[in-house]
């Protein structure tokens, strides 16, 4: 019994030495400290300054302070999946400067606010899948344009910003399956970016829509442009804000003409002609043009083919007169000329 208090004393010891948790088990050699399945509430205190894997998967930790990383600078991987987390503050994984790998999936996340993962230069892999999001900002952060993988599938976006996409030049990955995608005006712009991604050899597992029901099941890729014609190229903006309140106020806003942006026929309703109105001038202008194009075609073709005729009447006139000439003046000629040419034969011979 007191060697076995000694050895366990030893490794206490041991534990304290390097800052491992009491419910955690750190791997030296790996630099891996694993703390899943132990019941946290929050990230744990003292952990070892070293680690580069940290995996917190399957405990309760429903919130991120904003020092929680402080004291382990070096992590590459960060897995903190099915949790409790609701909401995730901008900043909170500011500290970790060398993070590749952020694994967010099955928790409880609302929403993502502008530059929550900012400072992240090295940041590859960001999983946000399997969370209750409906919408994401225009940006991730400062110094996330690393990022080569998104996941976004089995949440409950219904668009997404270009602009997010486009602020990430090094995408290889991007996954938007089981998501209620409302393919109206406001997707026009994601369908342009998904077929240049995927045309410069992008992967993705495409977009399904949802509404309105007349492209309930459809793959975006394969709704015809005319069907958008009547959408603007960037939606007006809102009413100046800033911060959570300007994001918000736009996804009211989305939320409510989203409801009314279709009738039962996949018309555009009342709410939704102020962004999807089509405009009355370029179509009756480029009639126009179409039309006076066909009017200086059909003048010019009428002028080249009566040239032609009067070239043609013309030739026939002159080889008619020409022809007539020959027999009026050249055949008698011939006539007369033959006993004149005998004489000198005639009068030889005699």
């Amino acid at each position: 019994t007191g060697n076995w208090l000694l050895v366990w004393s030893v490794i206490s010891l041991a534990r304290t030495a390097h800052g491992c948790p009491d419910k955690c088990l750190c791997h030296t050699a790996s630099k891996t400290a694993d703390c899943k399945n132990r019941g946290f509430t929050e990230i744990p205190a003292r952990l070892p300054p070293e680690i580069q894997i940290l995996q917190l998967q399957n405990n309760r930790i429903w919130r991120i302070n904003q020092n929680a990383f402080t004291a382990t600078p070096l992590l590459k991987i960060l897995d903190l999946s099915n949790n409790s987390l609701s909401s995730v503050a901008p900043g909170a994984f500011q500290k970790l400067r060398y993070l590749q790998v952020l694994n967010l999936t099955r928790n409880l996340i609302h929403y993502i606010e502008n530059k929550t993962f900012s400072f992240l230069p090295h940041l590859k892999e960001l999983d946000l899948s399997s969370n209750s999001i409906i919408r994401l900002p225009e940006t991730f952060g400062n110094s996330t344009g690393n990022i080569t993988l998104l996941s976004v599938k089995h949440n409950k976006l219904q668009r997404m910003e270009r602009i997010l996409l486009e602020s990430l030049p090094n995408l290889k990955v991007v996954l938007f399956k089981d998501n209620p995608w409302q393919c109206n005006c406001n997707i026009f712009g994601l369908k342009l970016w998904l077929e240049s991604f995927l045309y410069r050899g992008g992967i993705s597992d495409g977009i399904i829509c949802s509404a309105p029901g007349i492209r309930k099941g459809k793959d975006l890729l394969k709704v015809p442009y005319e069907l958008f014609g009547a959408c603007p190229l960037r939606a007006a903006p809102a009413h100046p804000a800033s911060g959570h309140h300007h994001h918000q106020h736009q996804h009211q806003g989305f939320e409510h003409r989203g409801s009314l942006k279709h009738g039962p026929h996949g018309e555009p309703g009342d709410s939704g002609r102020a962004s999807c109105e089509p405009k009355a001038k370029p179509r009756p202008v480029s009639l126009r043009h179409a039309i006076a194009t066909v009017v200086i075609t059909g003048v010019v073709c009428g002028v080249v083919c009566l040239m032609m005729l009067a070239a043609a009447v013309y030739g026939c006139a002159y080889a008619a007169i020409t022809a007539k000439y020959h027999r009026e003046h050249l055949a008698p000629a011939r006539q007369h000329g033959t006993p004149k040419e005998k004489e000198p034969l005639e009068s030889s011979s005699a």
